[in-house]
């Protein structure tokens, strides 16, 4: 997942210069949609013998509020942000997305707590970010500082979404490939809805931006997610996003090697304390211990196990 959503930061500053960035994040979840529905369709994934997809309207309430703050939002404002910083840096925000995640579960959907070195982490994060954005570099709202904050409200969105889908949806029994379609599908299908305003625009189409979008669509926005909802159901969403342990990484080399991108000092500087700050916030948080009646966690997990894993997850 970290070498896949890495390379995608570069990939959407490539596909920027045929196509608006409305168009790029349109391309991702309809071209992630379709994929995820085929496989869905080849494979008919159950589990326990139950329905391909779920039944219950709820549950396709919650799928379609992180179809919102999980795809369409992110997608938009990373795309959006790219026409104004470079891509290794909107990769570094992305990074940011442990931090978020860590506020958003333990704050607003209460499925972990944390310790006092976990709330020290997610300070130090918190001055990374100031680092990195370096305020004292700008005298008036410029588009680079806009863009900055447009990375931000995308991983702040993500954090959102895993606390949600760990509150509401990780616990119920659907298979990884359908959780993902269904998150993914109902996103391509918000696009879908959105063409007139997002992608009714002349393109310039050239092989490379062409096989960006695919690449972005079928593979980042596609079979990633089936990956991703395995994982985040395996081991909880703080885990979870330390892939964005990798993604700066991955993001920021391909950045300088294929577009020769270069960084100011407070960047890198910046994104070693939000790394340092992920560390300790990713120490293991404390689980609440209240259960239901059949002896699960709020979230709906099975309750961990001494080594801090969840059961296991049918695929």
């Amino acid at each position: 997942m970290g070498l896949v959503w890495g390379a995608s930061f570069l990939f959407m500053k490539i596909a920027l210069d045929g196509v608006s960035f409305g168009q790029v994040a349109w391309s991702r979840l309809v071209l992630g949609g379709l994929t995820l529905g085929l496989i869905v369709a080849v494979s008919r994934p159950r589990v326990a013998g139950g329905p391909v997809l779920p039944r219950e309207a709820s549950v396709w309430l919650h799928f379609l509020v992180i179809a919102v703050t999980g795809c369409v939002l992110p997608h938009l404002l990373f795309a959006w942000a790219e026409q104004y910083v470079s891509s290794g840096l909107a990769s570094i925000y992305n990074a940011v997305t442990p931090i978020m995640t860590a506020l958003m579960a333990t704050l607003a959907f209460r499925v972990e707590r944390l310790a006092r070195v976990q709330v020290f982490g997610v300070l130090v994060g918190i001055v990374g970010v100031i680092v990195i954005i370096a305020p004292w570099q700008y005298s008036e709202l410029s588009g680079d500082l806009w863009g900055q904050l447009a990375c931000l409200g995308a991983a702040l969105s993500y954090g959102f979404t895993f606390g949600y889908t760990r509150r509401y949806l990780s616990g119920r029994p659907i298979a990884g490939a359908t959780f993902a379609f269904m998150n993914i599908g109902i996103g391509g299908a918000i696009m879908l809805a959105l063409t007139p305003v997002l992608a009714w625009q002349p393109v310039e189409l050239t092989v490379p931006i062409v096989l960006c979008l695919v690449t972005l669509g079928a593979l980042g926005t596609g079979l990633a997610y089936i990956w991703h909802i395995n994982v985040l159901r395996a081991w909880g969403p703080t885990t979870t996003s330390t892939v964005t342990y990798v993604t700066p990484v991955v993001g920021v080399s391909l950045g300088v090697l294929v577009l020769a991108e270069t960084f100011s000092w407070h960047e890198p500087a910046g994104a070693a304390l939000v790394l340092g700050g992920i560390l300790l916030t990713q120490r293991r948080s404390r689980r609440r211990l209240r259960t239901g009646p059949t002896g699960t966690a709020p979230g709906g997990d099975a309750l961990s196990s001494k080594h801090g894993r969840t059961g296991r997850v049918a695929r």
